[in-house]
């Protein structure tokens, strides 16, 4: 019989739903109420590139804070930058206040940067056949995301007496509160806290780590190009699909197909990795992101762009969660673990903001089938590196555990 995950994994679990339901709120908002609040429409997209800007820049800030205090302390900080986004979005929509909704956005990329080691710190402490289910559970709550965000901006957008999207900003509020409840009932593994307390909080100890361990870095790549190969090819996909003047609604079922494949995934991973080793997996979400982009070149009807944005998701669920995963059994409750994830987390965060701003340059200049082939050309590289990188590495294999199971 296998192990049994702890109970603050599932508290884990609410938290990264928290986190996930408000980067789907802002994905719906950003751009509507920036183009509201500007007469140009080019900078409607600026509050949600300040979001993605102060991800990147706080991100090792997040990491170093946590080896010195410990998760839990910079988590329950975390819930403060989300309270202050909510009252700041809620001032600049009643306000038409637009650099205040470019503080507001800023202000939640800040506690998105902390709230994404979520899924790290359910790994602290526990047994190596462990932490791929447990890292995989807390991913899986961008399933409870996917359903709560939109439906908290539909159900808040437009209230009588309030301003269109108004109490959508003031929604972050209660969400910091709950998020800060849930944290504060977080009981911490002492092995994790004595790990903390021993990082020195400088990066350099953490680059050689990796340096000197090909397995992080392929774990690292793996991560970071998965990222932003899925989100490069999902928004261009549907400006594709626009561009062959496809319905709106048809264009929004197809990313909420993409969406659910992104996360849902997430309940069966950590036994498929168990089962597979991670290898394994990571190979097939890199040969999965491959067929994706094949099934792009083969034919622009819309079934077919739904089954590859259905198969990318796929492949980022199977590349994120065993990229993450590898890390975490590699680097085990090493000093420095906490800063070699905030690097692993920089690196995500910069691929997925240029997986999000090439889209349209990639799109004019080396057109669809240009694009796919470059990423097409791009996964199979990385499928080389981390075949070298993972050949002979003991953690990338199966749990023998799960093989007598």
């Amino acid at each position: 019989m296998s192990p049994k995950l702890p109970f603050r994994t599932y508290l884990y679990f609410l938290a990264q739903s928290i986190n996930l339901t408000t980067a789907v709120m802002s994905v719906a908002m950003a751009a509507i109420v920036g183009a509201s609040l500007t007469p140009s429409l080019w900078l409607s997209t600026v509050p949600y590139g300040f979001q993605f800007l102060s991800l990147m820049l706080m991100t090792v800030p997040a990491s170093r804070l946590m080896a010195r205090t410990g998760r839990k302390p910079a988590f329950l900080l975390a819930t403060v930058p989300l309270a202050l986004s909510g009252a700041a979005g809620y001032f600049a929509v009643t306000r038409a206040s637009f650099a205040l909704l470019i503080v507001s956005h800023a202000l939640l990329g800040s506690y998105i940067a902390f709230a994404n080691f979520n899924r790290f710190a359910a790994t602290d402490g526990l047994d190596a056949r462990l932490k791929p289910r447990a890292l995989s559970l807390v991913v899986a709550g961008g399933v409870l995301a996917a359903l709560a965000g939109p439906l908290l901006a539909d159900r808040l957008k437009d209230v009588a007496g309030y301003a269109p999207f108004a109490l959508c900003y003031a929604a972050f509020i209660g969400l910091a509160l709950l998020s800060f409840l849930v944290h504060l009932a977080v009981r911490e593994t002492p092995g994790a806290a004595r790990s903390q307390a021993a990082a020195d909080g400088h990066t350099g100890a953490a680059w050689d780590i990796i340096r000197r361990t090909p397995a992080l870095a392929a774990a690292i790549a793996v991560g970071a190009l998965g990222y932003g190969i899925m989100n490069l090819l999902m928004v261009q996909a549907s400006l594709h699909m626009a561009g062959l003047h496809m319905h709106f609604s048809a264009v929004g079922t197809a990313i909420q197909w993409h969406v659910v494949a992104m996360f849902a995934p997430s309940f069966f991973t950590g036994a498929i990795i168990g089962r597979l080793g991670l290898r394994t997996v990571i190979s097939g979400g890199i040969v999965l992101l491959v067929a994706a982009g094949v099934l792009n070149l083969l034919s622009d009807g819309y079934a077919m762009l739904v089954a590859s944005l259905v198969v990318l998701g796929l492949g980022w669920n199977f590349t994120y969660v065993g990229g993450g995963a590898l890390l975490a059994r590699v680097l085990g409750d090493q000093p420095h673990a906490i800063e070699a994830q905030g690097l692993n987390d920089l690196g995500l965060s910069v691929m997925a903001t240029a997986g999000a701003f090439l889209p349209a340059l990639l799109l004019q200049g080396l057109g669809w089938t240009g694009t796919n082939l470059a990423c097409i050309a791009l996964c199979l590289a990385l499928l080389l590196y981390v075949h070298r990188c993972l050949r002979h590495h003991p953690a990338a294999g199966a749990d023998p555990a799960a093989e007598r199971a």
